[in-house]
């Protein structure tokens, strides 16, 4: 299997030296190192299903978040996808595609919940027919979901790091 690294940067969300490489892969890190997992799924004409988050920092975003305890990663990005979108997707459906890896290169808050090094992977599904309609359910941090175009995409969400992984995943 191999590993194609298309990105290295920082972000401001993690409070301590870190790296964060994106990578193209279809290879799983140790499952002890995967702290959340996502979902870039597209339809039969090509838009990617988002999703717009209510919290600070967040609006328009991939739906995805972090493992419960005894989940996999591929049932957290079918839960996440299903509570932030209202759209299920059997986890088996589910492709990983890339990853990225964060790696503390400096001290750390004693507040720290992560580990050293930790990976947050990317799945994919494709559907054969055009996205249905979605709506997150009452009560969750989403206010609505949205099967968006590429150019809606690039606009909306130029500054995510997740970016490269979506401009590879279509090209």
């Amino acid at each position: 299997m191999s590993i194609s690294l298309i990105a290295t940067t920082t972000v401001p969300w993690i409070p301590a030296a870190h790296t964060l490489e994106l990578a193209l892969t279809r290879q799983a890190p140790s499952s002890g190192q995967v702290t959340s997992a996502f979902a870039f799924v597209l339809d039969a004409s090509d838009r990617m299903l988002l999703t717009c988050v209510d919290r600070p920092g967040r609006g328009w975003d991939i739906p995805g978040g972090h493992l419960e305890p005894g989940e996999s990663p591929t049932q957290a990005a079918a839960r996440e996808l299903a509570e932030e979108t209202g759209f299920a997707l059997d986890p088996s459906s589910l492709e990983l595609f890339g990853w990225h890896r964060i790696e503390i290169t400096g001290p750390v808050p004693s507040n720290y919940p992560y580990a050293l090094l930790t990976y947050m992977l990317s799945f994919t599904a494709r559907l054969a027919i055009p996205g249905p309609p979605t709506a997150p359910p009452a009560g969750t941090e989403s206010t609505h979901a949205e099967w968006l175009t590429r150019a809606e995409i690039e606009s909306r969400c130029a500054h995510r790091t997740w970016l490269p992984l979506y401009q590879a995943l279509v090209a």
